[in-house]
């Protein structure tokens, strides 16, 4: 696989599309940083590390409804690996005016950016949601 941050966010678009209640995805330390993000910002429930079918280690995602539509309306990924994207910290784009949230790994870790410009870091802008 060559992107798994895409692969995930794929996952989460496609199970919400489907009603589904939660969404089962590889585990690695970098998509449990991303989850961690939506979570704090509201837009998951939470997710639970599990053992995949295949003894894989594997994260349960539980996705988030309201009124039975999804919490995440668009969620986007923006840098690629063919096309990785950093900005500096005044460059770091507000989604929709501040509704949304762009993700993005900065040295200090992975964090929203509004944490990004309050920590006065820039970074790999990963992704946005809203």
């Amino acid at each position: 696989m060559n992107d798994p941050i895409g692969d995930m966010l794929t996952r989460i678009r496609n199970a919400q599309m489907r009603g589904k209640s939660t969404v089962s995805t590889p585990a690695s330390k970098l998509r449990v940083w991303v989850l961690d993000v939506l979570a704090d910002e509201g837009y998951i429930r939470g997710y639970e590390k599990t053992t995949g079918e295949n003894g894989h280690p594997a994260i349960e995602i539980s996705l988030k409804y309201y009124e039975g539509t999804p919490v995440i309306r668009e969620l986007k990924r923006v840098s690629k690996p063919g096309r990785r994207v950093y900005m500096g910290v005044n460059d770091i784009p507000q989604v929709r005016q501040g509704l949304g949230v762009s993700i993005v790994s900065t040295p200090k870790g992975v964090m929203s950016d509004a944490n990004a410009r309050s920590n006065n870091v820039g970074g790999e802008v990963l992704c946005t949601v809203f």
